[in-house]
């Protein structure tokens, strides 16, 4: 007989605790009640088995190396499964320190907070002139930047937006050139955590976004 079992969440990790329970007992529940099929099929083979012709015990203990290694398997993959969902739910508990913080996504789409707009940039190089050019969502030029001569790495910038009056986000456009030839740049915008979900990581002025897309807490 199969009884109902009903939880109630009573903390915070309550959930998370009770599902990886539940997961633990139903792969052990599954892989017992499997291996105790096997037992009962074996016995009924023996039973009925040819007194003149009987299993002899290399296929017997064939068998049995059998179902051990299914169960074992089974169980594995429970275990592991238990173990991914403790791990979302510890990536989200320990995602909740970034609520507040600025972080960096690939992006040159920026963000517009306290009328300014911030963004980064990778140079894979040494480059001679750097120039960001901010634009309208329709491609109008709303300004430049001109960051100069700059090292390979990561660089960051600010743009006035106190006397935009568009109602989209601005996007930014880089140059980079060392001796006239162009030095590949990676665009970078900045942007502040709202809130952690298990579906991700929802950003002040853009789409939510996964973990990995994060590429820098500020």
């Amino acid at each position: 007989m199969v009884s109902n079992v009903t939880t109630t969440p009573t903390t915070a990790t309550g959930p998370a605790i009770n599902s990886s329970a539940a997961l633990k007992t139903a792969g052990q529940t599954s892989a017992d009640a499997q291996q105790d099929r096997f037992l009962k099929l074996l016995v009924a083979q023996l039973n009925n088995q040819d007194p003149m012709n009987p299993m002899d015990n290399a296929q017997m203990t064939s068998q049995m190396a059998q179902i051990n290694t299914v169960s074992g398997i089974q169980q594995l993959n429970e275990t592991m499964k238990s173990m991914a969902a403790q791990f979302t739910q510890m990536q989200a508990l320990q995602g909740t320190a970034m609520i507040g913080h600025e972080v960096l996504v690939k992006s040159n789409t920026l963000t517009i907070d306290g009328a300014k707009a911030k963004g980064s940039i990778d140079l894979s190089g040494n480059a001679d002139h750097v120039t960001v050019t901010v634009m309208s969502p329709g491609g109008e030029t709303l300004g430049t930047i001109n960051l100069g001569a700059a090292t390979a790495g990561r660089h960051a910038f600010e743009w006035d937006a106190s006397n935009y009056t568009g109602t989209g986000n601005p996007t930014y456009k880089v140059t980079a050139t060392s001796g006239g030839k162009n030095v590949p740049t990676t665009d970078l915008a900045r942007d502040t955590v709202l809130s952690i979900g298990s579906n991700g990581i929802e950003l002040k002025g853009r789409e939510p976004v996964f973990y990995d897309e994060i590429l820098a807490i500020l």
